[in-house]
């Protein structure tokens, strides 16, 4: 009796998929063996397609029947052992070789002759054809899918398949907390290992069940299907799904990426104040480090030159920031202000923005209109496909720049003024982190709105980039007193007010005080025989001289004379917080 090994094969590894297959075919095929008599000495049961040859089974069983241990093969259908031409041409190789001498099938007759080769070739072909145009026609239908911007594949992390619709949709779970991971990368504080130990304390998993690996969570942050778009097999599409960030947040994951090709070596200790201060000598950078474990000193490189500048205490130099950035500090009540403001006008640029939006929407159906001749061009093969995916890629990345500009105009929210608000609550941000010691947040301020940052003799000066200058230039600038007035003791007011302190020719001097409840201090001084008192006349002359008057006017009123005088700006410099 002849020997015969039993073949079942479904086309998905997948164990929730064709259950019923294997176990289907295998009972069918015992059913029929008992029926012919037929000899069953081994079960190969496999789950892979059959699309493309190199499946491990299936050769183990073509290498056990070439020595001899069986002479035949059961299995469902001439399909279920091949489907390409390599495997197909094995098996007629062996029977031709006498290595096989029958093949069962229940639904398909096959007789060891030249016809009946001849029929099994062409079983083993339709098989081929039969994949052939499955595979078109599941392309087609991907192509289709992506032209209305459906995602033909399992949606990211993030993300959910609607089988009832067909679309893909917010995972409630995991689309915010993903979306917080973006916004620290963006950030540059954070590297992807750090990101990995945010996600494993989150508990963060990916579509399977497992973790997310450091892979993984590159290829997370760099996908655009996040931002609304959608790269499938190098060519990129527009997207119907909700976005989970913007385009704009993506571009500044990628400057991250950009910036950190060129790793650097392992710090054991970050020094905030490095890399944006030059020596006021010989220009070089100010380098830091750390002495006796604890006291961090900040000098010059002294890099192929000769400097005579010594170094200066991390504390020292905070203090110097500190002060400096205080003059551009807005205390919680004045930024509240500012911002209310700012949202009073948010309303009126809602009215004004129908023209800027027409405007975008013609830009965008011109992007469209060339996106279009785009594709004409490549059907009439007048360009080539890689030249087409880059200008498509071009194109779509403008169209989704635009659609931003556009939703952002919808929501009244122009511009400049998410502008003007980062610069309010940067200002607003000094006083918490100067009380913190936040050195490091300090520094990102520095950089964000300083430059020109030289230190020489352990003094540090810089330059406030625009609109900051604005708010130093509009500060409070030093003013002193008439000579004989001595003041007592200060007395403290909070206000809008503020006057700059400092001590000169012997005399006391207002201070600039940051109150405890995170206020400004307006100083009144009390003096022992009288009061004085500055107050701000609109639209007067500050000088009797006409050739150096100006618009502003201080009048000084004491109780014992009560007589009102116009005072020299020369001799009495005060000027009021006049942006507040």
């Amino acid at each position: 009796m002849s020997k015969y090994f039993l073949y079942a094969r479904k086309s998905t590894d997948a164990e929730d998929r064709q259950i019923l297959s294997i176990e289907s075919q295998i009972a069918e095929l015992k059913e029929f063996a008992k029926k012919e008599n037929l000899s069953i000495i081994r079960e190969f049961i496999e789950s892979k397609t059959a699309k493309e040859p190199g499946r491990e089974i299936f050769n183990e069983m073509l290498e056990l029947i070439e020595k001899g241990e069986a002479e035949g093969i059961i299995s469902w259908h001439p399909d279920r052992l091949a489907r390409n031409s390599i495997d197909g041409g094995k098996i007629i190789y062996f029977i031709d070789t006498g290595k096989i001498t029958d093949l069962k099938f229940p639904t398909y007759r096959f007789d060891n002759s030249a016809y009946g080769k001849f029929i099994l070739t062409i079983a083993f072909g339709q098989s081929k054809y039969y994949v052939d145009n499955l595979s078109e026609n599941v392309k087609r239908g991907n192509r289709q899918k992506l032209r209305r911007g459906e995602w033909p594949g399992w949606a990211p992390v993030g993300y959910l398949n609607d089988p009832k619709t067909h679309t893909v949709i917010l995972d409630p779970d995991k689309h915010k907390p993903l979306k917080k991971l973006f916004a620290l990368f963006a950030s540059g504080k954070y590297s992807v290992e750090k990101l990995l130990e945010i996600v494993n304390n989150i508990e963060l998993k990916g579509k399977t069940g497992k973790t997310i690996s450091r892979s993984n969570m590159e290829s997370i942050l760099k996908n655009p299907f996040y931002y609304g778009a959608m790269l499938y097999k190098g060519e990129i599409y527009e997207g119907s799904h909700p976005p989970i960030i913007t385009k704009s947040l993506s571009n500044r994951i990628q400057k991250v990426f950009e910036q950190r090709s060129k790793p650097n070596r392992a710090k054991t200790y970050t020094f905030p104040f490095r890399g944006f201060i030059r020596c006021g000598e010989c220009g070089r950078m100010i380098t830091a480090e750390k002495k006796k474990g604890r006291y961090i000193y900040y000098h010059c490189t002294k890099r192929r030159t000769k400097c005579s500048q010594v170094f200066v205490r991390e504390e020292h130099l905070a203090g110097q920031i500190i002060s400096s950035l205080s003059k551009i500090w807005l205390n919680d009540k004045t930024a509240d202000k500012i911002l209310q403001d700012f949202e009073k006008r948010k309303t009126k640029e809602e009215l004004t923005a129908s023209t800027e939006i027409s405007k975008l929407e013609q830009e965008l159906k011109i992007i469209e209109e060339k996106i279009e001749r785009l594709l004409d061009g490549y059907i009439s093969v007048l360009i080539d496909s890689s030249e087409y995916q880059t200008k498509k890629q071009k194109l779509i990345e403008q169209k989704y720049d635009l659609n931003q500009k556009l939703n952002d105009l919808k929501q009244g929210r122009a511009g400049w003024l998410e502008l003007a608000k980062d610069i309010i609550l940067t200002c607003n941000s000094v006083g918490r982190f100067s009380k913190e010691k936040n050195y490091d947040e300090l520094a990102e301020i520095c950089r964000k709105t300083g430059s020109n940052f030289v230190l020489k003799d352990k003094k540090l000066s810089f330059e406030f980039r625009q609109p900051f200058d604005f708010l130093e230039k509009r500060g409070v600038e030093m003013f002193s007193f008439p000579r004989g007035q001595k003041p007592a003791r200060p007395a403290f007011r909070a206000g809008k007010r503020l006057f700059v302190a400092s001590e000169k020719r012997g005399m006391s001097f207002p201070e600039r005080m940051m109150t405890a409840e995170g206020g400004r201090a307006e100083i009144f001084w009390e003096f022992k025989k009288n009061t004085i008192r500055a107050n701000w006349l609109r639209g007067k002359e500050s000088n009797l001289q006409r050739g150096l008057q100006r618009p502003l006017c201080y009048r000084y009123t004491t109780p014992q004379f009560m007589c009102e005088r116009r005072v020299c700006v020369r001799r009495f410099r005060c000027k009021l917080f006049l942006f507040c």
